[in-house]
């Protein structure tokens, strides 16, 4: 439900160093706007699917797409259709196997998350509320902050799952062009080796939107062996507002499959992490509370408030089970 940025990312693949050997478009939407962007803008290699309702969901169509990704393909990347790549990102990802040839899979690096890095002076002290890792340094969010104060911030690097979850995402690796091992990444930046995608699967159980299904697939793979990010391959990601769930839908994901991805990784968590889990779960609902009175999306932060209250409570009475 998104031609236009759709289209844009087109174009960018269009002018890459390195142009892929195959493009499939999985389509879901409603309509066929898509489809019509797509016959007036012709693209070399470009396959298009429209998939019917027993395909339809994020996973699904991740899934679908693998099956039908020729055989003698190597690697398969999949991108968000709201993002826009930089000259060289298929290179640099192809570079980070070579690099790595143990890798199943190597992640992108999104350049406009809006996190303003800045070298390290090995002189000065450490500033509480800075982030610092490999030479660079980064201030703290305000919900970090006040985690940290709160003695509920892990220590663990970006990209690695801490035991009571809550981690910290890619946008804290740094902008320097290095490739980092790590336990998970973002699934619209993301590429694996076709062998490890025919053994393993996109869960189904994230429906529709599939929140975290990444962090999800990701996990269980780098069970079975490395993945990387490469900070040099960079693209942007716009965050297109078009084909997302409502409010109240996207909050109850945020506890519901939050608390389903933290299990993958700890499917028996100790009473600490357990406590530590549901308490940054409150932080995080009560920070969000506040945004009812201090912006201008008071329903929408009432709404997904809601959907994290319901979300919470319904993993007491329903936890969340594999499909």
């Amino acid at each position: 439900m998104r031609p236009e940025p759709l289209l844009k990312l087109l174009e960018s693949v269009k002018t890459q160093s390195l142009y892929p050997d195959e493009i499939l478009i999985i389509d879901s939407s409603t309509n066929n706007k898509t489809e019509l962007v797509l016959e007036k803008n012709q693209f070399d290699n470009l396959h298009y699917y429209m998939v019917t309702d027993e395909n339809r969901g994020l996973t699904k169509q991740r899934n679908f797409g693998i099956s039908n990704v020729s055989e003698d393909m190597e690697v398969i990347c999949f991108l968000d259709d709201d993002t826009v790549l930089q000259v060289d990102y298929f290179e640099q990802i192809l570079h980070g196997y070579k690099l790595h040839p143990e890798a199943l899979g190597v992640g992108g690096y999104i350049i406009n998350n809006n996190a303003d890095w800045k070298t390290q002076d090995q002189n000065e002290p450490q500033q509480y509320d800075y982030f610092y890792f490999d030479g660079w340094k980064r201030k703290y969010s305000q919900r970090f902050i006040l985690r940290k104060k709160l003695k509920l911030l892990d220590n663990c690097p970006p990209g690695i799952v801490s035991d009571f979850a809550h981690g910290k995402a890619m946008s804290y690796f740094p902008p320097n062009n290095k490739i980092y091992k790590t336990e998970f990444f973002l699934g619209g930046v993301s590429s694996f080796k076709k062998t490890i995608l025919e053994s393993i699967k996109f869960s189904e159980y994230f429906e529709g939107y599939g929140l975290y299904e990444d962090a999800d697939f990701t996990i269980r793979v780098s069970k079975v062996g490395s993945l990387y990010i490469n900070t040099a391959a960079k693209l942007y990601h716009y965050h297109s507002e078009g084909g997302r769930p409502n409010k109240f839908e996207y909050g109850k994901m945020v506890l519901r499959n939050g608390w389903y991805v933290w299990r993958v990784s700890f499917p028996k968590p100790t009473l600490k992490a357990r406590i530590k889990w549901n308490l940054t779960t409150f932080l995080l609902i009560a920070i969000r509370t506040t945004n009812i009175f201090n912006t201008s999306e008071k329903i929408e932060a009432f709404t997904e408030v809601s959907g994290r209250i319901y979300g919470w409570f319904s993993i007491l009475f329903n936890p969340p089970k594999e499909k």
